[in-house]
């Protein structure tokens, strides 16, 4: 698909670091395959020469600090940034890979640009929008930052009920006194980005403007009184195409024929799978990653459904493993983990891929109670890092939910201490009791934070030694896809987790 966009750059980011760098070094095998000679840019990621895949000849083999383009008779550098403590501590790059400062890396190939005599810098970045607006402010000669990773929505799109995290674009003054444009499209191809930018004669920004662009098709459907979606036509269908056309952020597009046929090559593949019914829910849970924190704009109908317990989801979850694995006496697992919604109706194969899109397997950690509380405060802090201080060193992601294990989360507490009033219903408990530190248990868990990623430090103590680690090489979305299966055969629905049974009983966010 990026073969048929054909893109001018490419910066590289966390998750292209999931199956280490020999996983990416074969993706970009891939990409390189085709013609477009796309350029991938990741200046502060160093992968050791003739060790790591990804630079057996050299550090540049598959991408390199920066890019000149040449736009009629101006030259743009392009410089790409990879937000680098989350990769490494949120993913999976090999240990010989080094990941640098990101501040200091943009400044160092800023200079070297305005050494060659391109005064005109963009920064493409995989490092936050809350990161570039600051990293804005802390550099010089930098003209324009285009980010990701937060998956932040920018711009007015108050009138379809989205809520934005800033303008579009972000305008910000860099350390010369220049302005500095941030702009930021969204998540999943849903809104295409168009940042116009002007300079003045010493290549400084002189304005800045844009429309993030929704991205809507031709076909509208709305639910009949029977509950069954039906094309709207007529009448119906010119109101809607009014009111998009009345809105600059809402855009209409065609398929495009020749990507369409290449995708229809895998889509094949899968719809026979992915179109099958494992269960039925009763309603609507949705999934979050902090409690109250509405990342997804209540557009999904998820508006105050995770305010007080956080993701319905997340903790269906860890009940999920907890009931498949024999061994198990709780189950832990990363708000970050399971991302999207379980609608009210028919759920299928592909509603389990969404929930859980990776390839992690279930592991069994041997744990005491101390290491337990341990873990969920190191989970915890590592997400108020990001959610409450907006660094580049937290993960809101890591925030954790279980089953078997209750407890309260304070975030005006200190670190360390936040996860508070733990208690435990294991297996075989008959009733919720105060999680003792010298209590045995068997934690079952994703490999990702077994391995010690998003925060879960103790469990990759734990992980390290053999006694206490197994991994039962389930895949857990399998696992997941097991447990609703049997809710379905024994006539039961997907249904949410219980008030008493939920992980975060109580949240207290930051007092302001």
């Amino acid at each position: 698909m990026m073969n048929h966009a054909c893109f001018d750059a490419f910066a590289l980011g966390n998750h292209e670091f999931d199956d280490g760098d020999a996983g990416l070094a074969r993706f970009l095998d891939w990409m390189n395959e085709g013609n477009c000679g796309t350029e991938v840019l990741a200046a502060n990621v160093i992968p050791e020469q003739g060790v790591s895949p990804l630079a057996q000849n050299s550090a540049n083999d598959y991408f390199k600090p920066y890019t000149v383009k040449q736009y009629g008779d101006q030259q743009i550098g392009i410089i790409g940034i990879d937000i680098a403590n989350k990769t490494m501590g949120s993913s999976n790059p090999d240990a010989t890979t080094q990941f640098l400062n990101e501040v200091e890396t943009s400044q160092k190939y800023i200079d070297e640009l305005v050494s060659q005599g391109i005064d005109k810098i963009v920064l493409l970045t995989h490092y936050q929008y809350t990161n570039d607006v600051q990293l804005a402010e802390k550099l010089t000669d930098v003209d324009v930052i285009i980010g990701g990773d937060s998956h932040s929505l920018l711009g007015d799109f108050s009138e379809v009920g989205l809520k934005s995290e800033g303008d579009y674009p972000t305008l910000r003054t860099n350390l010369d006194g220049d302005q500095v444009c941030v702009a930021q499209a969204w998540e999943y191809s849903q809104i295409l980005g168009e940042l116009n930018v002007s300079f003045d004669e010493n290549g400084a920004v002189a304005s800045c403007s844009g429309t993030p662009h929704l991205l809507m098709g031709q076909e509208f459907k709305r639910k009949d009184e029977n509950g069954k979606r039906q094309l709207l036509e007529g009448a119906e269908l010119e109101e809607v195409i009014a009111a998009i056309n009345a809105q600059p952020n809402l855009t209409q597009f065609d398929e495009d024929v020749a990507t369409k046929a290449t995708l229809a090559v895998f889509a094949e593949k899968l719809d026979v799978m992915k179109n099958q019914e494992i269960a039925q829910s009763s309603e609507l849970l949705c999934y979050e990653r902090v409690p109250g924190q509405q990342k997804h704009n209540g557009a999904d109908g998820c508006d105050t459904h995770t305010n007080d317990h956080g993701s319905q989801v997340g903790d269906l979850v860890a009940q999920a493993f907890l009931a498949e694995t024999k061994r198990a006496d709780v189950a832990i697992q990363n708000g970050g983990g399971a991302r999207a919604n379980i609608p009210q109706g028919t759920f299928t194969v592909a509603g389990a891929t969404k929930v859980l899109p990776f390839n992690n397997t279930m592991v069994n950690l041997t744990m005491t109670g101390e290491q337990v509380k341990k873990v969920l405060n190191q989970a915890v802090d590592k997400a108020y890092l990001e959610f409450v201080e907006n660094s580049a060193e937290g993960s809101d992601g890591a925030y954790p939910y279980a089953a078997g294990i209750r407890y309260d989360v304070d975030f005006n507490k200190p670190a360390g201490e936040r996860v508070h009033n733990v208690e435990v219903k294991a297996k075989g408990d008959g009733t919720w009791s105060k999680l003792a530190d010298d209590r045995e248990l068997v934690v079952v868990t994703n490999d990702y934070i077994a391995g010690g990623k998003d925060g879960y430090l103790a469990f990759g103590e734990v992980s390290r030694d053999a006694d206490t680690y197994e991994n039962t090489l389930k895949l857990y979305t399998e696992t997941f896809i097991d447990y609703v299966q049997k809710l379905a055969a024994n006539g039961q629905k997907i249904e949410p987790v219980a008030a008493e049974d939920r992980s975060t009983q109580t949240f207290t966010p930051k007092a302001k």
